[in-house]
């Protein structure tokens, strides 16, 4: 039986949404550790490999992102890659995660830090922006991390309300969801 073939869209400058999950669903992303390592770690890989994050969610666990690559380059994935082996290497030993690592893992040099791959979706449009917008800052809400998204100190939510992009209240009253990005 061999491995399915994963097939990513390579779209130059194009725009994703992206989710990234630690390995077993390991809670140590919003620890000083895990914030300084990511933040580390896409400033790092921005130097080479540019893209802009316009709009971002750190949870415990995972986090949410939309970026846009640069014309001329499609290759989302050599980016996750070099995240996660930046974190692995320089902050992996500081987290010291107890999570035993399957032989399969070993073989592949692959840490117990996260998940081996990532879920991605090429953005369509504007509207399809605005609601993996709303899906991103809205999250630490619909996972009961908080009761309002303005509460949640790691997402781009409040850049997004001192650009006047969103109201000061969003999101604590009843939010309305045009989209079935809530199943993902």
């Amino acid at each position: 039986m061999s491995m399915p073939n994963y097939r990513r869209l390579h779209i130059s400058g194009a725009t994703y949404f992206i989710t990234q999950v630690t390995f077993q669903r390991q809670p140590w992303l919003c620890s000083n550790i895990g914030r300084t390592a990511v933040r580390a770690a896409l400033g790092h890989v921005r130097k080479n490999y540019p893209f802009s994050i316009d709009a971002f969610v750190l949870l415990p666990d995972r986090f949410h992102t939309l970026w846009t690559l640069p014309t001329g380059d499609s290759n989302l994935s050599i980016r996750m890659l070099l995240i996660k082996r930046f974190v692995t290497k320089y902050y992996g030993h500081q987290l010291g995660l107890d999570v035993e690592i399957s032989r399969s893992r070993e073989k592949r040099k692959e840490g117990n830090l996260w998940q081996r791959r990532f879920w991605e979706h090429l953005i369509r449009d504007e509207v399809d922006f605005a609601n993996h917008c709303d899906y991103i800052h809205y999250n630490p809400v619909r996972h009961k991390l908080c009761e309002f998204p303005q509460k949640w100190a790691f997402s781009s939510l409040h850049r997004f309300m001192e650009q006047n992009i969103y109201p000061i209240d969003w999101g604590s009253g009843e939010v309305q969801f045009v989209s079935d990005i809530w199943d993902v």
